[in-house]
């Protein structure tokens, strides 16, 4: 256990004391291991006089701590941003309304990219063998998925890039890494929505998440979804987005933590909608490019009466969580939530839109199950180094 420990940043000494002093600190506040490190997070001292098994005590307390889900929480962050990063630069990695089937995997077909079909109309796939081989598919293959399967194959692969390619494939079944529809998840035996997922933590407007800190949210998956019914819809395909939390800013954690979470930001999305609803109709990107690229001509020819709502606008959006909140959504990549609420305002002018995070097991069930895989490959390497007789360096 100590070397794991050790590993996700706690550091131990011995002291001549007579019980254990443990501080975990607030780590899921900082920007960095280091930086928790340097604010005096993550430190235990020991009794000098302890023996082994008063030790491994301690050791067990300490992968219990609170502190230890928020050092776990910097390598889920550095995880996600990989996986993310390999998912959209993949540029056959595409989106489309026309595609044959909810997930479509070109002329090469499923099972030669390493997945196997168990629904009907591409609704659900597993992988064929190797769990690494069907995520490379989204990596480097030719395939299609609107952006619900985009946020499924984010978090796949935010595990895969946690436990490298080799404990990817030891520690999940194939049918745990299923991907298809929602309802179909809940048929099998996914660690996402399935059997396997076990312990969810709901917290739909980040209340709890808002409190822990910045760290808390990564990795973590949400949507972005109309307020009004389908009837206020004008493009069926951007009714919601699927997202997963690459990043938040310090400025952004610190507002969403004063304003006690996201129904605050609901709130200013419709006060922008509602701002929206005053300006001249327009088609195409035009809030887009008014609001997200704030392109210099599209704002010097608005009409003089339209630039205090403009001007409200801009003073909204400039909230640290629309700037500094960073999200993935396939297949429009890494991009602040400010992008996604200037954008839809374009594709359903009709409705302004919510922002809630999805039921997830990131940091319940998948890191119990991370941390005892850790702890099973730091057992079989004692064991090894045992057997060989030899020393080995865990620094």
């Amino acid at each position: 256990m100590l070397p794991l420990l050790q590993r996700l940043g706690w550091q131990l000494h011995d002291a001549g004391i007579a019980a254990p002093v443990i501080h975990g600190g607030e780590p899921c506040r900082r920007a960095s291991l280091d930086a928790a490190r340097q604010r005096g997070d993550l430190r235990a001292l020991l009794p000098r006089s302890y023996d082994n098994a008063q030790r491994e005590r301690v050791y067990r307390d300490l992968l219990d701590d609170p502190a230890t889900l928020c050092a776990y929480a910097f390598q889920l962050g550095e995880a996600t941003r990989r996986a993310v990063a390999r998912l959209q630069d993949n540029r056959g990695y595409r989106f489309s309304a026309l595609q044959l089937g909810w997930i479509g995997f070109g002329p090469r077909g499923a099972r030669a990219q390493g997945w196997q079909r168990f629904r009907s109309f591409g609704r659900g796939y597993a992988p064929v063998a190797s769990n690494a081989v069907a995520l490379e598919a989204f990596y480097s293959g030719q395939v299609r998925s609107e952006c619900g399967v985009g946020r499924q194959v984010a978090q796949l692969a935010t595990q895969r890039e946690l436990y490298g390619d080799a404990g990817f494939d030891r520690e999940f079944a194939p049918g745990e890494l299923s991907i298809g529809t929602f309802l179909t998840l809940h048929g099998t035996p996914s660690i996402l929505l399935g059997a396997n997922a076990g312990e969810f933590f709901a917290d739909g407007k980040a209340v709890r998440t808002s409190r822990l800190g910045r760290q808390a949210f990564m990795g973590v998956p949400g949507f972005i979804e109309h307020v009004f019914d389908k009837r206020h819809l004008d493009d069926i395909n951007n009714q919601a987005e699927n997202f997963v939390i690459v990043d938040v800013s310090a400025e952004a954690a610190e507002a969403l933590a004063r304003h006690g979470g996201l129904a605050h930001y609901d709130a200013l999305n419709r006060r922008l909608w509602e701002l929206s609803r005053q300006m001249p109709v327009h088609h195409g990107r035009y809030f887009e490019r008014l609001l997200h690229e704030r392109d210099p001509a599209l704002r010097d020819a608005l009409p003089e009466a339209q630039r205090p709502l403009l001007a409200q606008m801009d003073a909204l959006l400039a909230d640290p969580v629309y700037r500094g909140m960073m999200l993935y959504v396939h297949p429009k990549g890494v991009r602040p939530l400010g992008y996604h609420v200037a954008r839809l305002l374009d594709r359903n002018p009709r409705t302004p839109y919510s922002i809630d995070l999805a039921l997830h097991n990131l940091h319940t069930t998948l890191f119990r199950r991370w941390l005892q895989a850790q702890l099973r490959d730091c057992a079989a390497r004692t064991a090894y180094i045992d057997q060989r007789g030899g020393t080995w360096n865990w620094a």
